[in-house]
């Protein structure tokens, strides 16, 4: 088993002691995705759809920088501030997956880092695997 760290400064860096992403034998697992400029480290500031267009945003070159792409995602874990944002997160949901869509979990939490609105991890397939 080989296990290869992926990090790009075109998605927020860690603010932990973590990997951006991490794969092996075939499949990326990628951590926690919050809405941060990668190019200024500072949260982006607005509703719901705001904020989920910046972590799709990073979530797409972060597994550019790993070989993926968001048509090889499988499984993705959606957390919330709100419930409420439901409907707006699918919005932007759906513009970033098409056609088959991969697994998905969504829930509302109490808080995340940085009092943002919105936290997604996915599991992907590497195109080269």
């Amino acid at each position: 088993m080989e296990k290869t760290v992926i990090k790009t400064d075109k998605a927020p860096a860690a603010i932990g002691p973590y990997s951006q992403a991490v794969e092996v034998n075939g499949v990326i697992y990628t951590s926690g995705v919050v809405p941060i400029d990668p190019a200024t480290g500072q949260v982006v500031e607005g509703d719901i759809k705001v904020q989920a267009k910046r972590v799709f945003e990073s979530m797409k070159a972060l597994l550019e920088a790993a070989g993926s792409n968001m048509d090889s995602v499988v499984k993705t874990t959606v957390f919330i501030k709100d419930m409420n944002d439901f409907a707006a997160l699918n919005e932007v949901y759906a513009s970033y997956f098409t056609g088959d869509y991969p697994a998905r979990s969504c829930v509302e939490v109490a808080r995340l880092p940085k009092d943002v609105l919105i936290e997604m991890e996915v599991v992907s397939l590497a195109l080269d695997a």
